[in-house]
């Protein structure tokens, strides 16, 4: 193959789906006349343009799409009532930590030392408890084989 060919190569799938001005559609059916690789080129390009424009989607049954939707659904549902449940913790939590504040860390009877253990001790809880939620998301997030049923 001479390295010109090359032009005409590529100028293939153009000529092919009419995208090649006058001139150059002109010019590569000069070059068919006298080259029989890119003839032979483009005859497997038409064969296999008649073969992919006779392919068509085949349509997807009623059930799949049903099983789609109902699954979709099912997420959506699942998803609104863990974030209605995290809202109404998350309101609980906030008014017993201010009634724990109120009537536990305001209150001059208790003890100083007391106070002190209570509160690192909630602290410590809420940080390990929210670095174990972080790292289990993380990895749920990240788990490649969730969908896959064992």
């Amino acid at each position: 193959m001479k390295s010109g060919d090359d032009k005409y190569r590529i100028m293939l799938s153009g000529y092919i789906d009419g995208e090649l001005t006058d001139e150059e559609k002109e010019e590569i059916e000069r070059h068919l006349k006298s080259c029989a690789e890119c003839r032979t080129e483009l005859e497997a390009f038409q064969k296999l343009k008649e073969v992919t424009g006779a392919m068509k989607y085949a349509d997807i049954p009623e059930y799949v799409w049903e099983n789609y939707w109902s699954g979709i659904y099912r997420r959506f549902e699942r998803g609104f009532g863990w974030i209605l449940l995290s809202i109404g913790v998350m309101i609980l939590l906030a008014f017993a930590g201010y009634c724990l504040v109120r009537d536990f860390f305001l209150n001059s009877n208790e003890p100083l030392l007391l106070k002190f253990a209570v509160g690192a001790g909630g602290l410590g809880l809420i940080v390990l408890l929210v670095s174990t939620v972080r790292e289990r998301l993380f990895a749920y997030t990240r788990d490649r084989y969730k969908e896959i049923q064992r």
